[in-house]
């Protein structure tokens, strides 16, 4: 058994520990008994739902989130997080793609060029 796997019996066997998985914050927040659960059916007493919505974040006006300056700075703290995740292609990849590329438009440019000369000829053929 793993280590993981243990620490997870251990906490759904504990009232009083945090849930790992999603479903065990649902159960809790169902047994909690305040309406924070699932959306019960009043004659059969089931879960007829999938319940709330997460509650967000304590916030007080939506205006009144700290100055502009702030609200700059925490901005482009989470755009540059964001491009921290992005999977930058190699070099070695910008350039194999930039050739299909190219390759592609090529054909389709001359797809195109020989669609519009058949069809130049066949109208001069039909109206003289």
């Amino acid at each position: 058994m793993s280590e993981d796997s243990s620490r997870r019996r251990r906490a759904s066997d504990d009232d009083d520990a945090r849930p790992v998985t999603a479903a065990g914050r649902r159960r809790r927040a169902g047994a909690a008994g305040n309406g924070a659960g699932a959306d019960a059916d009043t004659e059969s007493g089931r879960a007829t739902g999938k319940g709330t919505a997460t509650p967000t974040r304590d916030r007080t006006q939506a205006g009144s989130q700290g100055s502009l300056f702030a609200r700059l700075q925490r901005f482009l703290r989470e755009v540059v997080a964001e491009l921290r995740k992005v999977h930058w292609p190699t070099r070695r990849q910008i350039v194999v793609y930039t050739f299909v590329v190219l390759v592609f438009v090529s054909f389709m440019v001359a797809l195109v060029a020989g669609l519009d000369w058949v069809f130049a000829k066949a109208v001069f053929a039909l109206f003289g």
